[in-house]
């Protein structure tokens, strides 16, 4: 049985706490909030002790197997690096939100504090979890699509907030992107142009070109001004003998045999009936690589993937505002 702890208890703590909680295999023993209110309320659902400080959770010397740090902040990744950095050094394994920091000097300081200490650090790409993704992982390993040459991908959500020139991109894309590079593998480089929707003072919307190291060419589409109900997700792989298409993140996955009309298709693979399934898919995942004493250098959507998609969106901005392709940096 783990014993769990979460910093940040807003509405993506709470999504994380009920996720464990369902887990016959951990336990939420701390909850910690700078607000009293949110650590209290928190404690009280999860039956677990309340804490206002990060230090003063590490500090009570409660028995914690690992945390998750789902903090706020600028562009929903600013207050990160404080608690990880803390709890790492305490010798706590780590499952962060996304973004991991968008300031990247931050971002490789925890990626190196974790290899230093030989530490599990996972982060909450949750998109590459979806029984989808894997059989289409699995049926590209196994070489039925070939030769991969295109991917693509659509994200698109309507989402109002114009809290800095680079919301969108920052907080939104490390889904994409991510779940781009599990199968696509590192980007070399980027070439991307952004638009402000109507009335607004951000960044909003993105077309971006991706050349990736094994020469696979991809395309992201992504939009803080689009969506609605329904149509928010596309995923598109192209192979020399298939191409498939993953819908909604995990709703439909659909195989396209480039020499036949024998379409492979199924909806809702695995019982997961939609995005929201894709949390409990993630963290139960993360339990699991911890009870197996999962190698750190191993643990699936670890801290140095999240780094990698983090410069990708780095070159992208630069690229705007260069009007230049650029080569991403080494992490």
């Amino acid at each position: 049985m783990l014993h769990v702890g979460i910093v940040g208890m807003g509405g993506i703590g709470n999504n994380h706490a009920r996720c464990y909680t369902a887990n016959e295999n951990a336990k939420v023993v701390a909850v910690c909030d700078m607000v009293k209110e949110q650590a209290d309320k928190a404690a009280a659902s999860y039956e677990a002790l309340a804490f206002y400080s990060i230090e003063e959770m590490i500090a009570s010397g409660l028995q914690l197997d690992a945390c998750s740090v789902t903090t706020a902040g600028v562009e929903n990744g600013g207050d990160h690096y404080e608690p990880t950095m803390a709890l790492l050094r305490a010798g706590i394994p780590v499952l962060g939100e996304k973004p991991i920091s968008n300031e990247i000097p931050k971002a490789r300081e925890m990626v190196a504090l974790a290899e230093e200490k030989q530490l599990p650090y996972g982060i909450n790409l949750n998109h590459r979890f979806t029984p989808a993704a894997v059989k289409a992982k699995e049926w590209l390993t196994n070489g039925r699509l070939g030769e991969l040459q295109i991917i693509n991908m659509t994200m698109w959500i309507n989402n109002p907030n114009e809290s800095s020139p680079w919301f969108h991109i920052r907080a939104l894309h490390p889904h994409s992107l991510d779940v781009m590079s599990y199968f696509a593998g590192g980007v070399d480089r980027v070439h991307a142009f952004f638009k402000k929707g109507k009335g607004r003072q951000i960044w909003s919307n993105v077309q971006a070109n991706l050349l990736y190291e094994n020469g696979v060419i991809g395309h992201l589409t992504g939009s803080y001004d689009a969506g609605g109900s329904y149509g928010l997700e596309t995923l598109e792989l192209v192979g020399s003998e298939g191409r498939v298409i993953i819908n909604e993140a995990c709703e439909k996955l659909t195989f396209y045999p480039r020499f036949s009309r024998e379409v492979e298709s199924y909806d809702h693979l695995g019982g997961m009936g939609g995005f929201a399934d894709t949390f409990p898919a993630r963290i139960n995942a993360w339990i699991d690589d911890l009870l197996n004493q999962v190698p750190p250098a191993q643990v699936d959507a670890r801290g140095a993937d999240a780094l990698r998609v983090q410069l990708v969106i780095e070159a992208l901005i630069e690229s705007w505002e260069t009007g230049q392709v650029v080569k991403v940096p080494q992490q």
